[in-house]
C-alpha cells in the first residue's frame, strides 16, 4: 500500500482553500493541508474558523471530491496559551474532516510547555483530532528527543508528534531517535530536501524552512533512509515552499514533478547513513 500524499499549506501558501483543493485534485495528492492562523504576524493564513460562508462552502466542495483535509496549521504554543481559545479553529477542522493540527512549540519553559502541550491534545480529543508537536532546530522543540519528553507527558489518544525531514537533517535527530518514537504518535510526516551545507545560523534555518526548500532527490539529505525508518504507510505531507522555482516551471508542471520525485524517494534504496549528530542525515 503506497503512502497518501498530501499537499501542505506552505507548499501553495497563496493559495486559497478552495483552489488549494483543485490543485491537488488535478496534480495527483490524495489529502491537503490549510493554514487556519499564520505562522508569524502579518503572514498568510485563511481563518476559516472566523468565515462562516467560506467554511459552508468548503465543506459542500470537499463533499464532492476525492482529496480529504487531512492538517490544519498552526497553534503556537507559548508563554500564555490559552488552550480554550483554539476551540473555533478545532471545530471549524472537526467538519473539514481535519485529523491533524500542527503544533510548534515556543515557551522556553520545559514544564510550562508541557502542560499546556497536554492541555491541548486533551482539547483536541474532543474534536477527534491529533495535536502533532512540530520539532524545530530554532524552537523550544529543538529536536525529536525533547518532542518525546513532552507528549510522554500527555494522556489520551491526541498526541503526536511530526517529523519534518528538513527538521530531521537540521537538528541532533538521528534515526535511531526516530525510530524511538512510539508508531501511535506519528500521523504524518513532510517530506522536502535541502541544500547542503545546511545553514548554521537560526535566522537562515528559518528563512530556507520557509522559502528554500528543494525537491526531494535534489538536495542533501538521505530521505530514504527517513522513510525507512518510518512506518511504510504513514501519510506524507509534500511541504516544499520554493517561490523561484514553482515560478519557473508554472504551478501545474511542478506540483506533477513534486509528486513523482517522491514517489521515486519513496521506492528507492535504502542509503548509508553519517555518524549521528547535527546535519548527518546528508549524503
Amino acid at each position: 500500500m503506497s503512502a497518501p500524499l498530501g499537499l501542505a499549506a506552505l507548499t501553495v501558501l497563496d493559495t486559497a482553500p478552495l483552489q488549494h483543493v483543485d490543485l491537488a485534485e488535478r496534480h495527483g495528492f490524495d489529502t491537503v493541508g490549510f493554514r487556519l492562523l499564520p505562522a508569524a504576524p502579518g503572514t498568510t493564513a485563511y481563518p476559516l474558523h472566523e468565515d462562516p460562508a467560506a467554511l459552508d462552502t468548503l465543506v459542500r466542495r470537499l463533499a464532492d471530491s476525492p482529496v480529504e483535509v487531512f492538517d490544519l496549521e498552526i497553534i503556537r504554543l507559548g508563554a500564555d496559551f490559552d488552550a480554550a481559545a483554539y476551540e473555533p479553529l478545532l471545530e471549524a477542522g472537526a467538519r473539514l474532516g481535519a485529523k491533524t493540527v500542527l503544533v510548534g512549540g515556543d515557551d522556553r519553559d520545559r514544564a510550562r510547555l508541557t502542560d499546556s502541550y497536554a492541555r491541548l491534545a486533551e482539547l483536541c480529543a474532543r474534536y477527534g483530532i491529533v495535536a502533532s508537536l512540530e520539532f524545530m532546530p530554532w524552537t523550544a522543540v529543538p529536536d525529536s528527543k525533547a518532542a518525546v519528553e513532552i507528549v510522554a507527558q500527555a494522556d489520551g489518544p491526541a498526541r503526536s508528534i511530526l517529523v519534518d525531514a528538513l527538521h530531521v537533517a537540521r537538528s541532533a535527530t538521528t534515526l535511531d531517535d526516530l525510530a524511538a518514537i512510539p508508531r501511535e504518535w506519528l500521523h504524518y510526516a513532510q517530506m522536502c530536501d535541502g541544500s547542503v551545507p545546511a545553514p548554521t545560523d537560526d535566522a537562515e534555518l528559518i528563512r530556507h524552512a520557509r522559502e528554500e526548500r528543494l525537491v526531494p532527490g535534489e538536495g542533501g539529505i538521505a530521505l530514504a533512509d527517513i522513510w525507512a525508518t518510518l512506518p511504510a504507510d504513514l501519510p506524507i505531507s509534500i511541504e516544499l515552499p520554493n517561490e523561484p522555482q514553482r515560478r519557473a516551471a508554472g504551478t501545474g508542471p511542478w506540483l506533477d514533478h513534486l509528486v513523482a520525485a517522491t514517489r521515486e524517494v519513496l521506492s528507492g534504496p535504502r542509503r548509508s547513513v553519517a555518524p549521528a549528530g547535527r546535519g548527518q542525515l546528508l549524503r
